[in-house]
């Protein structure tokens, strides 16, 4: 059972935080509150007054809205058709639609035209798109689940912003998020779920984030990143010369050493996820080449990074990282089938069954049954399988972008210390995120990029946020 003994209490014109590990039952709930799933027991009331939601539809019309982490967008339709979706009128004014939309979207701080399409958007301005659709209902409880993880950092505040504006209009607003420094910049309240049940509900101005970890985890995590594994920095793994593409990234170079941790900080849309892809052969580059291990390589597929022992861990899971109605076992054996096939290329299902299974353990993975599909799983839990994924293929070098995204806190320091060991085992390992704390927290340098230009270096003795951010916005 997801929810057991749950209880929440919003007020009017004040940001709820709902915290927990995933799995804990955060999902459950809002998709009661949001009216995807019918409890078993127990009631929801509004201003006092009982009411059942059966569709989402219900908890629309009683101003319920729920922004939900893996978007639900079409894709195919404008921004506008997007924010206005299910109440269009059979004689649309397009002009005054896109007005509306566009107001909306201004109202959140951002520049985004109403008639894009938005599979042509960013994954940090679909979101957006999300929020804008949200914000259209006029809605009376704004429900938010990991809102920011997309976002930059300068994008994240303004948000913020946005959400501290709905608090004065008296809108009640739950937050979800596992960025707890940003909670405790945004929450007047805060309540702890696990296993499906409330532990506690805290004032977060008399309470602290190592408190509210203490509940989470049920257990003292008196440092996020943990204590470092020693490492030897060895030969060049990874050389990259003049790589580029015409519109996304300008010819650039740089190494990679064998237990070297090598960190890529810049605004969202800075070209770092576009660099990486195009090292994987997920992309293809139009200048430069690559040598793994001193041996020239032209990467034009995926099979060919995974063939010359990459492995890239994508920012956006759901698309690119797993197959969501395929069983957690056949997503984590597939770049490596040779240890768990017989002639002729059967599968053994007893090897890959003990394989996976022991890769699940080790990550403390939530699921029923390996045989589960990734869908069923929480979004942290599906990352986790994109990580065993790339442990189980063995190679040598691998990317991480964004690896902790809907990541809860514990399951964090669980991924910082596999990176580490990683590293300390020989492997060379990039990292691309957004939190700039997790860049200094984890990297033996920070390479920054703006526009899709290298602009500079940073070592451990430069770190700190402003000299990150001059980098990416000079």
């Amino acid at each position: 059972m997801a929810l057991k003994d749950a209880t929440l209490r919003l007020k009017s014109g004040e940001v709820h935080a709902l915290l927990g590990e995933n799995g804990a039952g955060k999902s459950t709930l809002m998709n009661v509150l949001g009216g995807a799933l019918t409890p078993d027991s127990g009631d929801i009331r509004i201003g006092g007054e009982p009411v059942m939601f059966k569709t989402p539809h219900d908890a629309i019309r009683r101003g319920v809205a729920v922004i939900h982490q893996e978007m639900a967008l079409a894709t195919d339709l404008t921004v506008a058709e997007n924010i206005f979706l299910g109440r269009l009128p059979a004689r649309i004014n397009w002009r005054n639609m896109r007005r509306k939309a566009k107001a909306l979207i201004e109202r959140l701080g951002f520049e985004i035209s109403p008639g894009a399409t938005v599979s042509d958007l960013s994954v940090a301005h679909q979101q957006v798109v999300e929020i804008a659709k949200a914000l259209s209902l006029n809605a009376r409880v704004v429900v938010f689940d990991e809102p920011t993880a997309v976002l930059s950092t300068q994008d994240a505040e303004r948000l913020l912003s946005v959400i501290r504006q709905l608090r004065e209009d008296g809108v009640g607003v739950v937050y979800i998020s596992h960025r707890l420094d940003e909670v405790f910049r945004i929450a007047d309240r805060v309540t702890v779920l696990k296993d499906g049940v409330s532990i506690d509900t805290l004032n977060a101005a008399e309470t602290s984030v190592n408190g509210v970890i203490e509940l989470m985890v049920g257990r003292k995590l008196s440092a996020i990143f943990g204590e470092d594994v020693p490492r030897e920095i060895g030969e060049v793994a990874l050389k990259v010369n003049n790589l580029g593409a015409e519109g996304r990234v300008t010819p650039l170079s740089f190494e990679l050493r064998r237990g070297e941790i090598l960190g890529f900080g810049g605004l969202v849309g800075a070209g770092r996820t576009d660099l990486v892809r195009m090292i994987f052969g997920a992309d293809r580059a139009q200048t430069g080449h690559i040598e793994v291990f001193g041996k020239e390589h032209r990467m034009r597929t995926p099979r060919a990074g995974v063939r010359a022992g990459l492995g890239l861990v994508p920012e956006s899971r759901k698309d690119q990282g797993v197959l969501l109605d395929f069983p957690i076992r056949t997503n984590v054996t597939m770049p490596r089938l040779g240890p768990v096939t017989a002639p002729f290329g059967f599968i053994r299902f007893g090897a890959e069954a003990q394989t996976v299974d022991g890769l699940a353990k080790a990550l403390r993975l939530k699921a029923n049954s390996t045989k589960d599909p990734v869908s069923s799983l929480s979004g942290g839990n599906q990352q986790k399988v994109v990580l065993a994924k790339w442990i189980h293929a063995e190679g040598e070098i691998l990317i991480f972008d964004e690896p902790t995204r809907g990541v809860d806190v514990g399951a964090k320091t669980e991924i910082y210390t596999l990176i580490r060991q990683m590293a300390a085992e020989g492997k060379a390992i990039i990292v691309i995120s957004s939190e700039h704390h997790e860049l200094f927290g984890l990297c033996d340098r920070v390479l920054v990029m703006r526009e899709g230009t290298l602009t500079g270096a940073l070592m451990p003795d430069e770190y700190s946020e402003a000299n990150l951010l001059k980098l990416a916005m000079s």
